[in-house]
Formats: C-alpha cells, structure tokens, sequence
C-alpha cells in the first residue's frame, strides 16, 4: 500500500466464522499477508484511517491474492528445510493433491446445496400450480352457480 504522507489504512480480515484473523492499522507504506487455516469465504476489509475527505490526498492500494498450490513459494521451501529435488517435487505433488481434493469437497457442497435449492423450488412450484387448480376449479364452480341463478331470476330456464 501506498499513499500520500498522512493517509494510511486500517486492514481487517474475517474468516468464514466471522472470527477476525488480522486487525492493523498501517501508515503510508505498508504490506500485510496472512494463511488461513479455515475454507471457506473471507472478508478483508480496508478502511482509510484518515477523516479529510475534501484534501486531495490519494491513496492506492495493490491487492494480490494467491491462493492454494500458488501460495507456496517453493524455492524458498527446499531452503529452508533442506529439501532435494525428488523431496520438493514429491512435496508439490502431495500439496496439489490436497488441493484437488479440497475443490471435489467444496464441488460435492455446491452440489448439495444446488440440489436442496432444486427440490424445495420444485416443491414450491408443485403446490402453487395445485393452488392455481383448486382456486380455478372454485371460481368456474362459483361462475356457473352464479350464472346458473342469474339466468332463474331472469327467467331464462
């Protein structure tokens, strides 16, 4: 983040429970990242700390989002924990199979949830139409009764 000398930025970060992962407030210059432990939905927001709205300050923030297998800065990885060649690529593999498996879990949620959404709609719409048929069979009923009277009063029949 970057902005004019006075202007900063306070950044607040929520994951899916509604629990806040990071809470800062950051100066003119600032950077801030944060791995998540929980799927799901996260809120980030930036809030400008300062109150002079009419000043002319600009401020200009840069997000750059990675996530899964992208996150992982690998090189730094085999570095750090001395890891060879064969261990690191068998470390990529072994992370780009948990990620494959985490999108078929969320892919098998999405489904449910797709599938209760269909079955409730499809109900809805069973009962109105059979609504619809019972108010339609009672109002013809109703005509015809009417009618019926109207044309004995007239002494049509």
């Amino acid at each position: 983040m970057q902005s004019s000398p006075g202007i900063g930025m306070h950044v607040e970060i929520r994951d899916p429970e509604d629990k806040t992962i990071l809470s800062k407030v950051y100066s003119s210059e600032g950077r801030f990242s944060f791995t998540s432990h929980s799927p799901g939905e996260h809120v980030i927001c930036l809030y400008s700390n300062s109150s002079s709205w009419f000043s002319g300050s600009q401020l200009r923030v840069h997000l750059d989002i990675q996530v899964g297998e992208h996150a992982v800065d690998y090189g730094s990885v085999a570095r750090k924990e001395k890891l060879t060649e064969l261990q690191l690529r068998v470390r990529q593999l072994l992370d780009q199979v948990d990620q494959i498996t985490k999108e078929q879990n969320y892919q098998r949620f999405r489904e449910e949830r797709f599938r209760q959404t269909s079955e409730s709609t499809n109900s809805r719409v069973l009962w109105w139409s059979a609504g619809q048929t019972i108010i339609l069979l009672l109002m013809g009923f109703w005509q015809m009764r009417h009618l019926k009277s109207f044309f004995e009063a007239k002494k049509l029949v």
